[in-house]
């Protein structure tokens, strides 16, 4: 006789609602799952009934778990995102946990009520990057001065090259957070300036907008891109819930 699997209750997000309604079935590592709702006041978990255990992050359920947040979205003004992979022991642990979350909550739900996050990150070309450091007057002689030189006697001084190209992307970020992100900032309750991650990354930002700007948010994205197309690539996301606005930590025990 097959050994039962312990089951778990899955959050994907918080909503605020007034009625019972769920979001159909999510399909959960090969099974469909049915989504339901743990309710306290007029603040809800949307959720499904899985196998307690740890869930891999890998792309089939990171996109599972958008999906059906992006479903929610679609239907639901005032969407709390929750990280991926949360699953607690019974539907009991999630009302707790929400009624301890309840007071955030209800200052949030009008803050992102008919808002969602967008991603916005800023690329840049090869060829721009490239030129940009070997136009540097500085970059030219510092590199021919390390031309010839064994790798121990010029280990400084490539390090030294390698500081001053550095400054030169550093640069050419505050330059484009000045022509791209202060313009789309402007037209978004909120913006966020990330970290890099990559060295050619000029930009990685997120904006939180609301719906009635969204077709002026989009063509000044549009306008942007089209100025600088030629020196840099951009990679435009979302609509997503406010992952970068909104700081609610899942923890039932504790503050």
């Amino acid at each position: 006789m097959a050994e039962e699997k312990e089951m778990g209750v899955y959050i994907f997000c918080g909503i605020q609602t007034e009625d019972d309604s769920n979001f159909g079935t999510v399909e959960v590592e090969g099974e469909e799952r049915d989504t339901y709702l743990v309710r306290y006041k007029d603040a809800a978990f949307v959720a499904a009934t899985v196998p307690m255990k740890i869930y891999s992050p890998n792309q089939e359920n990171l996109m599972m778990h958008q999906s059906l947040v992006a479903k929610v979205m679609e239907e639901k003004e005032s969407v709390i995102p929750v990280s991926f992979g949360n699953v607690f022991k019974s539907k009991e642990d999630v009302k707790i946990l929400l009624e301890k979350l309840y007071p955030q909550f209800e200052k949030l739900f009008p803050e992102i009520k008919g808002k969602f996050e967008l991603g916005l990150k800023v690329i840049g070309k090869q060829e721009y990057l490239e030129s940009t450091v070997k136009s540097n007057a500085n970059i030219q002689s510092m590199s021919k001065n390390v031309q010839g030189k064994s790798k121990d006697a010029g280990y400084f001084d490539r390090m030294k090259l390698g500081e001053a190209t550095q400054k030169i992307i550093e640069g050419l970020r505050k330059d484009i957070e000045a022509d791209i992100y202060k313009p789309l900032e402007k037209l978004s309750t909120a913006g966020r300036v990330n970290d890099p991650q990559g060295e050619k990354v000029l930009l990685n930002a997120a904006f939180l907008v609301d719906r009635n700007q969204d077709e002026k948010f989009d063509a000044k994205v549009n306008e942007l891109y089209e100025k600088y197309q030629d020196k840099v690539d951009f990679k435009y996301t979302g609509p997503w819930p406010a992952y970068n606005f909104v700081n609610i930590r899942l923890n039932i025990e504790g503050s």
